[in-house]
């Protein structure tokens, strides 16, 4: 009896181990979740990816004792939209954030909320960036905006104000008072609930202002250069010629790269923000930012490089910055696994997770910033560790996403997972444990995890004609290729790469002749995964239009187009001449739902980006008829309309060059503005709108 009780014994820890090993026994296991989230932290800035530049001890050491997940990408490069997809598990088309300045819908699924059912607290703490206020969370503290680096403010709930939220600042440094806020939490939560907490920097975003005890890190050394800093862009699309994200012509002098003004008075734009921030600095901070950097400054001022030299310069500032403000969040790491370390039992059953919403270009290709679908912005870096469960020291090489960050973390605290959500849970890829597997069958039982998972990621980046020039595009990426679509009219272009051969994707082989099968492959490829999520996005103007911005989807619709305008100021026009006076009409059925419900005639006596009229409807508490321009945003003028429900509404625009007047006329109304004295024609038109969906009927000139 004894011996069979021992056989049965080993045959139930044999099952059990064959289990673990498959990843099995992790999903439902309720672990404490700590989430620790920056803000365009490139994977090559961190040298447990290879980085070169600089050293990332705290999150080298999350990889050293768990796993490092080689291939984890992002499904839109861009910090609102990543942070929507990790909340949701959609692609952004789904879930309705697909740019800055969108607002995220909070109603929807969300894996905090579903933590929330099954018992577990949930916390989020510093960056949110998604306009509307956090849900599913039983704390809350987050940066308005981008935030600020120094004496930041953060909202919180207040149950007792008009809108249920309060403005407090504090005095410090963004990255650390998020560290301490969050190890507060930690220290006061309900010690016998399992827990979510999500630590979320504003730091290494822009405009780099790393922290006092920062400023005196890689002083009087030269940090290495990419190679590609001086890229001409040959082999590319035209596309990559006309970004605005290079070191040479697009940082500016004071904002980014912090040369003080010879005369504040004088300073336009962007750059007025050096005065702001130095305004909510106190006198210690300003002291040790102008010890770090007045001789510096001094020196650049006096020698005043020009051309390559002038580049390196500003690439040095800024570059040495980054790295600075990346220090500060290794050192948040740190903290944080001090704070596990001297609670064993907690760190015991505590999957901690480092992340950045996307990569981000230290000069590669001569960039700063994100967007583009090449390899530095389109790759995230993502480490776990949970001891005694993740093998340490371990790679996961498997294509993972950041649609599967929600299904992950319900899978493992026992959640179901959604079927509308885009993502897989990634628990199969976890369940390699040093501690508690059988010996000799790692390699068998990885490909064994890893049977079925996707062979390929997709991408959507949708922020065109806005901050940066970066057209819109989606695209795939598989272990070796990626295959680009960049959709709008003023592009209609493919870039192809063979990332085998050109890791550094330097050359475009879309048209190459011995890419052929494989390019039609990934076309192939490329169409079943917009299937596959239902994403029919992209399809801008079958040709009608030839200049689009801040567009989605522009189909037709009977005679006319449906549009979805997915920024504010969104546009599609075409270029011709007509000679004054002119009269030009259309419908316009104004689709509820959409976060602005409007829909305008865009009209330019000069170009699309330039000065442009805007003539429509704006449906919120009443239908209003209103006039805009020839500024971005500038109201001519406005009326209300006695409306009366019917969908369809005419707006006709009468434009006398003459008189240099606009007059414009719908449900009854008629108003008048002026024109830019030097419109002598119109040049251009169009529809528009903001955040809204519209059903436009054809334009009719009389």
């Amino acid at each position: 009896m004894r011996s069979l009780l021992l056989a049965l014994l080993s045959l139930s820890c044999s099952l059990a181990c064959s289990l673990h090993a498959q990843g099995k026994p992790l999903s439902g296991s309720r672990p404490n979740i700590i989430f620790i989230f920056s803000d365009d932290h490139a994977a090559h800035a961190i040298s447990a990816y290879g980085s070169k530049i600089n050293k990332t001890p705290h999150i080298d050491r999350l990889a050293e004792e768990g796993l490092l997940f080689r291939n984890n990408f992002c499904g839109n490069a861009l910090c609102g939209p990543s942070r929507a997809t990790i909340l949701t598990g959609l692609h952004s088309h789904a879930n309705g954030f697909m740019r800055n300045g969108n607002v995220f819908d909070g109603d929807q699924t969300t894996f905090p909320k579903l933590l929330q059912k099954v018992g577990y607290q949930t916390a989020i703490i510093g960056k949110w960036h998604l306009s509307s206020d956090p849900q599913g969370f039983d704390h809350w503290m987050v940066l308005p905006g981008q935030g600020q680096y120094y004496n930041p403010d953060f909202i919180l709930p207040d149950a007792g104000s008009k809108n249920g939220r309060k403005r407090v600042r504090y005095e410090g440094h963004a990255t650390n008072l998020t560290t301490k806020f969050s190890l507060e939490w930690l220290d006061d939560r309900d010690p016998d609930k399992p827990f979510l907490l999500m630590c979320q920097h504003k730091a290494p975003h822009r405009n780099w202002m790393p922290a006092a005890e920062d400023l005196g890190l890689y002083q009087g050394e030269t940090i290495p250069e990419p190679t590609s800093l001086f890229d001409d862009y040959t082999g590319r699309g035209p596309m990559a010629k006309a970004q605005e994200m290079s070191i040479a012509k697009h940082m500016f002098l004071h904002y980014d790269l912090i040369v003080p003004p010879a005369d504040e008075s004088k300073l336009q734009g962007t750059d007025r923000a050096w005065l702001s921030q130095r305004k909510r600095m106190n006198a210690a901070q300003l002291s040790a930012w102008d010890a770090a950097f007045d001789n510096e400054n001094a020196a650049f001022l006096r020698e005043d490089p020009a051309g390559r030299e002038r580049v390196r310069w500003a690439y040095q500032r800024y570059i040495k910055n980054y790295l600075r403000c990346v220090n500060g969040v290794d050192r948040s790491v740190g903290e944080l696994l001090a704070w596990l370390d001297a609670r064993p039992e907690v760190k015991k059953n505590t999957v901690i997770i480092y992340s950045s919403d996307q990569g981000f270009y230290l000069g590669d290709h001569g960039w700063y910033d994100k967007r583009w679908m090449y390899e530095e912005s389109l790759r995230m870096p993502l480490v776990m560790r949970w001891p005694a469960h993740f093998a340490a020291g371990d790679e996961v090489s498997e294509l993972t996403q950041n649609i599967d960050f929600a299904p992950t973390f319900l899978d493992l605290a026992g959640v179901p997972v959604p079927a509308t959500m885009h993502g897989k849970s990634m628990v199969p890829l976890l369940g390699r444990s040093g501690g508690d597997r059988a010996d000799g069958d790692q390699e068998d039982d990885v490909a064994a995890a890893a049977s079925g998972w996707r062979d390929s990621i997709y991408y959507h980046y949708y922020e065109s004609q806005a901050v940066h020039m970066v057209p819109a595009m989606y695209g795939i990426r598989t272990s070796r290729f990626k295959l680009v679509r960049y959709y709008e009219p003023q592009w209609d272009t493919w870039e192809m790469f063979d990332l085998q051969v050109d890791p550094a994707e330097m050359k475009n082989i879309y048209e190459a002749p011995r890419y052929k099968a494989m390019r039609t492959y990934l076309t192939k490829m490329l169409e079943d995964l917009r299937a596959e999520y239902d994403d029919d996005t992209g399809q801008v103007g079958d040709g009608v239009f030839p200049v689009t911005a801040g567009v989605a989807r522009c189909v037709r619709e009977g005679d006319g187009h449906r549009v979805w305008f997915n920024a504010p100021g969104g546009y599609v026009m075409q270029r011709g001449r007509k000679e004054g006076p002119v009269t030009v009409s259309a419908t316009m059925s104004l689709v509820p739902g959409r976060q602005r419900t409007n829909g305008e005639l865009m009209l330019t006596g000069a170009g699309p980006r330039a000065a442009v009229m805007r003539v429509g409807l704006d449906l919120r508490d009443a239908m209003r008829l209103v006039v805009q321009g020839p500024r971005w945003r500038q109201q001519a003028a406005s009326a209300k309309i006695s409306w009366d429900g019917e969908p369809v509404v005419e707006v006709v625009v009468t434009l006398d060059f003459d008189a240099h007047q606009l007059t414009a006329e719908a449900g009854g109304q008629r108003v008048t503005a002026p024109l830019p004295a030097d419109w002598s024609a119109l040049t251009g038109w169009g529809y528009g709108g903001n955040n809204s969906e519209t059903v436009f009927g054809p334009l009719q000139f009389q």
